[in-house]
């Protein structure tokens, strides 16, 4: 047995016919992968951000219209004024107020029904509701 007959030398800057143009593709296919899942990230980001401002300005305004000199009304106004500054004013058009019993004492509720932000500020209207509470003073 003798040794195997070699293969001739490939000459420089050529390639196998099928495999012209594969590195384009490959780019292209895991640049979109990789660009759809930053986009995902980032939107997912955008939702989280929006639920955390609408609670705290739910529960900001509550304890705002539980003050001595103030009411439901105040608690409202203040929700919508710090949505409208933090957000913008489509996410404060849904406000409601009431006074509950929880555990024993009397609170106020403030509660904010918003869109879910699907297409950045965009979505659909009233998904994503929140509350915030605070108990009423005397």
């Amino acid at each position: 047995m003798g040794k195997p007959a070699a293969m001739p030398p490939v000459p420089r800057g050529l390639c196998r016919a099928g495999e012209r143009g594969s590195a384009v593709v490959d780019f292209v296919l895991v640049g979109g992968l990789l660009t759809m899942f930053f986009l995902a990230v980032i939107q997912l980001t955008l939702v989280l951000h929006v639920r955390n401002t609408l609670i705290d300005a739910a529960a900001s305004g509550a304890r705002y219209g539980t003050l001595a000199d103030r009411d439901a009304s105040d608690a409202l106004e203040r929700t919508r004024s710090l949505i409208g500054t933090a957000l913008t004013s489509s996410f404060a058009e849904d406000v409601s107020t009431s006074e509950t019993d929880m555990q024993g004492m009397r609170v106020l509720e403030v509660t904010v029904r918003a869109p879910l932000p699907v297409i950045g500020l965009i979505g659909p209207r009233g998904v994503l509701e929140v509350t915030g509470h605070a108990a009423i003073q005397g």
